[in-house]
């Protein structure tokens, strides 16, 4: 114990010191450093080719190397959008002497995040467990066997050569007691998600959720929007969730503050006002200054959470943010031969963050002229939209009438003139020298954004929303599936690799029954339930009802996990039981709607302590405490009444329709000689058809 207690001290101390794309391989001659990530695809390991660091991507050959040498690992974790990791790079891992200590001590192994989340996931369990906190770069220390026993995410320079110099005496001078503190840390990463099956009767109810929104609303910030403090994430689940909630209890207070967050949200700097899309997240409270990296899981989810935010509160700002956030995504992150999505723009151009989408007040004079003054005001051009070094973050504040009043113009008059503005200052951007663009497709963001576009043209009805969304439909379930229905995670440049992970599993099923409910093509259903099956095969836990986020098929590490929390992305398993939810009442599936309610009945108890952790599943007992109904639409108006329908928010709410008949459930003997008719039933009990969408709607309480 006391030698434990030793080492402790000693990791103690490391923290107290330290705090808390692609090069052609035919000039790798002009580089004088070229390390083993010259063979990866990924635009972040590659950054990192020639590095003086000997980097080994994550792999057998690493681990064995560690092995043979008996040397500890470096695993560090990043992603090609990451500010920080991109600082410590410079700082660090391009200096010589830096790399020298590293290569001698120790094997490197680099990471990136996008591609091997389930290596993330480990080390930054263990990283949290030791330091309370975590981010990226994410810099984990590990036995040869991947143990970790020691880590944390940027380090200085200066501290970081600590760290290595502390860690690689401690390594030779206290193995044993590092072994066991490993074997410690593991047990925790390995126990620190784990789900115990509840046995015990669901029995949802809403005061459940009335709890969870209750303590939640102490949090809220009704005057900018979104938490009370920074930074500031948009986490869409959380407010579809909020939205939903507040549609089905009648809580005026709640909708309020989505209203609220959704325009704070698309009038501030953290949406770019000029070329559409929103950053990741604000640094501040009142969603001004992002931080610059675009990513293609934030605009997908938003596209849709926009989308149901207008058929919520009918503003035209919503549909304005839901046409240039697509827009936006079609120009810079769309590969349009393929029909693959593209994972991120850079926050950084030209070494500085931020500086493709800042202006001084002087660019702005020169290239507005006569309409700078009207720029100023509805930019805030040194005032609110004032940041550092005399640039300027383009948002908005005062609505658009009160300006036009002010410059004695009428609405017509004035809405020109803003495009007008804007088109020049687009047109200027577009000569400065671009983020770096990580032009991976991984499918769980691409899916992500399938179901963004397919919201969209549920609602809004533009063909381009659903040519997108069909190409990169047909990407999917042709490139990124295997010939056994199992799917790949990543592609880039025509090749595909690492096999998919739960998250592309349930993302895609989501988004394809999306696609059907907007299209009413069965095969997408089809196709949800097929890789649904394939993910019950190889991620499903028979001893807790819970889904693994690896598969059976892949190697294992330390710690297979399973993922409960929603975050910027939902959770894989609120994701899954939603699915399988989805797909048990059009398929009139038991097992699936028995499964989903199990998975929610073992979380259930959580989620009123941690409502923001837990939004997705959130969603998913709003469906099954409230009355939740399913409508028909049959006969040769089914197109015409789905458009009807979805211009009104109704979030329990599933639909199916056909023109010609059907084997679906919900469908059979409902479409007879063509005729026209709207079901809503409920519990598999329907009311007498209707020929009116009002009649329908007002069938639904």
């Amino acid at each position: 114990m006391k030698k434990h207690f030793i080492l402790l001290m000693a990791i103690a101390q490391i923290a107290a010191a330290c705090g808390s794309v692609q090069e052609n391989k035919n000039n790798m001659t002009e580089h004088q450093y070229t390390n083993a990530l010259i063979e990866e695809s990924s635009p972040y390991l590659l950054q990192h080719a020639h590095n003086p660091v000997n980097w080994y991507p994550w792999g057998e050959e690493a681990l064995q190397k560690a092995k043979e040498e008996d040397k500890p690992l470096i695993i560090s974790i990043g992603y090609s959008a990451c500010h920080w990791c991109h600082v410590m790079e410079h700082e660090s891992f391009e200096d010589t002497a830096v790399a020298k200590l590293m290569n001698q001590h120790f094997i490197c192994i680099k990471v990136d995040r996008e591609e091997r989340p389930d290596v993330d996931q480990v080390y930054m369990d263990a990283v949290q467990l030791l330091t309370k906190q975590g981010g990226w770069p994410l810099n984990a220390f590990a036995t040869p066997d991947g143990r970790p026993f020691y880590g944390g995410t940027y380090f200085p320079k200066d501290k970081w050569i600590d760290v290595l110099e502390r860690v690689a005496g401690q390594y030779k001078s206290n193995r044993k007691q590092i072994d066991e503190f490993a074997d410690q840390l593991t047990a925790g990463v390995v126990g620190s998600d784990k789900i115990e099956i509840n046995t015990k009767p669901s029995n949802f109810h809403q005061e459940t959720l009335d709890v969870l929104v209750d303590r939640w609303e102490d949090d809220f910030d009704n005057g900018e929007g979104g938490p009370d403090r920074s930074p500031k994430f948009p986490l869409p689940n959380n407010y579809e969730f909020l939205l939903h909630f507040s549609q089905l209890a009648g809580d005026q207070d709640v909708a309020k503050h989505v209203d609220i967050t959704l325009q704070k949200m698309a009038l501030g700097g953290i949406y770019d006002q000029i070329g559409g899309g929103f950053a990741r997240y604000s640094v501040d409270e009142l969603w001004k200054v992002p931080h610059f990296e675009k990513m293609l899981y934030d605009n997908g989810q938003l596209v849709s959470l926009y989308t149901k935010g207008y058929q919520a509160f009918k503003n035209p700002l919503y549909k304005k943010v839901v046409d240039q956030t697509i827009d936006f995504v079609e120009r810079e992150m769309y590969d349009a031969e393929s029909g693959a999505f593209y994972s991120a723009l850079d926050a950084d151009s030209e070494g500085e963050e931020g500086k493709f989408y800042v202006w001084s007040k002087k660019e702005l004079q020169d290239l507005l002229g006569n309409d700078f003054e009207l720029a100023k005001s509805y930019y805030n051009i040194g005032g609110k939209a004032l940041w550092e070094h005399g640039n300027n973050i383009l948002l908005r504040q005062e609505p658009n009438d009160k300006i036009a009043a002010r410059f004695d113009l009428s609405e017509e008059e004035f809405d020109q003139k803003i495009e007008s503005i804007n088109q020049r200052l687009f047109q200027q951007r577009s000569k400065r020298i671009r983020p770096g663009l990580d032009d991976k497709s991984l499918t769980s963001w691409n899916a992500l954004m399938l179901k963004g576009l397919a919201d969209a043209y549920r609602v809004f009805g533009d063909q381009k929303y659903l040519d997108l969304a069909l190409k990169n439909a047909e990407f999917i379930s042709s490139t990124m599936t295997q010939k056994n229905g199992t799917l790949w995670h990543s592609y880039k440049n025509g090749e595909v690799k690492i096999n998919g992970y739960l998250e592309d599993y349930s993302f895609t099923a989501e988004a394809y029954i999306a696609l059907y409910e907007a299209t009413f093509d069965e095969a997408w259903l089809r196709q949800a339930n097929r890789i649904s099956e394939q993910a019950i095969i190889h991620f499903y836990n028979k001893e807790n009802g819970m889904f693994y986020f690896t598969s059976s098929e892949d190697d294992p590490l330390i710690a297979r996990k399973t993922e409960i929390m929603d975050n910027v992305i939902p959770a894989t398993n609120s994701s899954m039981a939603k699915v399988l939810y989805q797909l048990g009442i059009h398929l009139e599936d038991q097992r699936y709607l028995e499964m989903s309610e199990q998975m929610l009945n073992n979380v259930q108890m959580m989620m009123s302590k941690y409502g923001s952790s837990f939004s997705n599943w959130g969603i998913l007992m709003n469906w099954m405490v409230f009355p939740h109904y399913e409508v028909v639409f049959t006969g040769e108006k089914a197109g015409s009444y789905r458009e009807a329908f979805s211009q009104h928010y109704l979030p329990n709410c599933l639909i199916a329709g056909s023109k010609t008949s059907s084997e679906l459930p919900l469908l059979q003997h409902r479409v007879v000689d063509g005729a026209s008719k709207i079901y809503v039933c409920q519990n598999k009990a329907c009311q007498l058809p209707v020929e009116e969408v009002e009649a329908a709607l007002a069938q639904i309480q």
